[in-house]
């Protein structure tokens, strides 16, 4: 029942920020915008889009690798496209689902996730790093939208009663961190729990037994070259967007994954809203000019996803039936 609400809370989202987003559209420049897309760089999309998944699954495999090295390449592929097409549907479950079919006697399911809490900083760092260079490359340009529209409102909210409520909310955590520590030998639950975190910490841990730790860092360059290649190659499909640079690519790309923490299936709405208000904001581009980049992106890239994630399911539902016959 909990999931349910969820899921359901994260649909009615959803649903207000596609309305949000699409309700000043006008449909006939969106469809005529469409007619004059050009589908080679949309192919070109494609292939930075595969490319980022491979890149994606060699990284997690070198993370996996000192807990299990006998892991195989085809099991982290299946594994990460089976996530990401559950991700779609319930956001953040696509973790625990790939936890689950990689999991196994020598990588335990509390390892299995903190490998991907591993994951998942090492993003967060790369989102920070292209807001960075992006910001550094193109100050004049950038710099107007980041004081008025992110900085002015941030400050105007943090006054001091929510630093007051922050430092609450931080006691609060603490004491329950100390509870659960200190009764642990005491309450089956408060051991479980510590035992999970444990768990955790040593699959986050594994970052630092990875042999080639430069061809990790690479590894991570490479996957959010990929993203940004994905936004320049959709940038020309779009002739109206063909002037825009990879400096431009690489702002609105890491623009548009801040819509990754927003909890709606597959970031439906969200990405839409963020990415066509940072091409009107910053670049001065029509509201239906951005909405038609975001869903070509998003949905080209979400089909890309769906039919990936089927192939793999049916590899390891295959792979299982062999096992057991």
């Amino acid at each position: 029942m909990k999931n349910k609400i969820k899921y359901i809370a994260s649909l009615i989202l959803a649903a207000a920020l596609v309305w949000l987003a699409f309700r000043t559209v006008e449909w006939d420049s969106f469809f005529n915008g469409l007619k004059e897309t050009r589908w080679s760089y949309v192919f070109l999309f494609f292939i930075a889009s595969i490319l980022a998944l491979v890149f994606r699954q060699e990284r997690w495999k070198m993370i996996i690798s000192p807990h299990n090295p006998d892991i195989r390449r085809i099991e982290t592929w299946d594994s990460t496209n089976v996530g990401n097409i559950v991700n779609i549907v319930l956001p953040g479950a696509g973790e625990f689902v790939r936890c689950g079919y990689i999991s196994s006697s020598r990588l335990k399911y509390d390892k299995a996730l903190g490998t991907i809490v591993c994951e998942r900083a090492f993003d967060v760092v790369a989102i920070l790093l292209l807001l960075a260079l992006s910001f550094i490359l193109n100050w004049g340009r950038f710099g107007d939208f980041f004081i008025e529209r992110i900085w002015h409102p941030l400050s105007e909210k943090l006054n001091f009663s929510l630093w007051w409520v922050v430092i609450a909310a931080l006691l609060i955590c603490a004491g329950a961190v100390w509870a659960i520590y200190h009764f642990r030998d005491r309450n089956r639950f408060c051991g479980k729990i510590v035992s999970a975190i444990k768990g955790i910490f040593a699959g986050i841990l594994g970052i630092t037994q990875i042999r080639h730790k430069g061809l990790f860092l690479l590894h991570t360059c490479c996957i959010w070259l990929m993203y940004v290649l994905m936004s320049y190659f959709m940038f020309k499909a779009v002739p109206s967007l063909a002037h825009l640079s990879l400096a431009d690519a690489m702002f609105v790309s890491a623009i548009g994954n801040i819509a990754s923490i927003i909890p709606v299936p597959g970031g439906i709405g969200a990405y839409h809203y963020l990415a066509a208000l940072c091409l009107q904001s910053v670049y001065g581009i029509s509201w239906d000019t951005g909405i038609l980049f975001a869903t070509l992106n998003h949905e080209l890239h979400a089909i890309l996803v769906v039919v990936l994630g089927a192939i793999s399911y049916s590899a390891i539902t295959l792979r299982r039936k062999k096992l057991k016959d």
